[in-house]
């Protein structure tokens, strides 16, 4: 489904991603994994065409997408999920999923989502500043698969939640596996990527360092901790 090759970008004179390649299948979860500053963030950016890149190629269900605008980008079925997630404060829980008007190739139907995120019925005339950051997690999800989206490309879902949220989350993502969509999502949590991915690039200084499976993840977990400086 997603294919990167030799890519490369920076910032001025600041070089951050040095000819990374990777790929991902369509159904999978796969992770990026890195200390902070390794270039995971700036990665997804180029992806969705919000950051430029300097060399290599990005090619998207066939496509290249090295000239392809950010929103036609979205059309095409990559559903950008911010570590911001990019919640209106005065805007409700409706209002954000009747704004994401369904573009993408798989529009979900508000019924569906509200059934796969119940908490959102439930606040669903709450204003964005009425969420909690769990909440605002899950609508941020919520919004792109009700625009379409056929593969979540998520920056640290789990960040700053609380461990019953992130146990959500991790059920979110593997339900959303589960009706075929794919997701490449950046993570700190060792142990939560381990719980929802199929594999796992490890980033180090701007390139991909390993490759690994979930098998040995776990094998070398506390090595994997203590690099990441968690």
């Amino acid at each position: 489904m997603l294919t990167i090759e030799s890519l490369s970008a920076g910032y001025g004179e600041a070089q951050v991603l040095r000819e990374v390649s990777l790929n991902v299948t369509e159904g999978e979860v796969v992770t990026l994994v890195g200390r902070n500053g390794a270039g995971k963030t700036t990665l997804l950016r180029c992806l969705m065409g919000l950051h430029r890149q300097q060399t290599g190629r990005i090619e998207f269900l066939g496509r290249d997408l090295g000239r392809i605008p950010t929103h036609h980008r979205a059309r095409s079925g990559l559903g950008w999920v911010p570590d911001d997630r990019g919640i209106y404060a005065t805007l409700s829980v409706t209002e954000h999923l009747t704004l994401a008007r369904p573009t993408g190739p798989d529009p979900w139907p508000l019924s569906r989502i509200y059934d796969t995120f119940p908490v959102l019925h439930e606040r669903r005339r709450f204003p964005g500043t009425r969420l909690s950051g769990g909440e605002q997690q899950m609508l941020a999800m919520a919004r792109v698969l009700r625009m379409g989206a056929r593969m979540l490309v998520c920056d640290e879902p789990t960040e700053g939640l609380a461990p019953l949220l992130v146990q959500r989350i991790g059920d979110i993502i593997r339900d959303v596996k589960a009706h075929g969509h794919t997701v490449l999502l950046v993570e700190q949590n060792v142990h939560f990527a381990a719980s929802v991915a199929d594999r796992h690039y490890l980033l180090a200084e701007g390139g991909i360092a390993e490759e690994l499976d979930n098998t040995e993840v776990r094998r070398r977990e506390s090595e994997l901790l203590a690099y990441l400086g968690i």
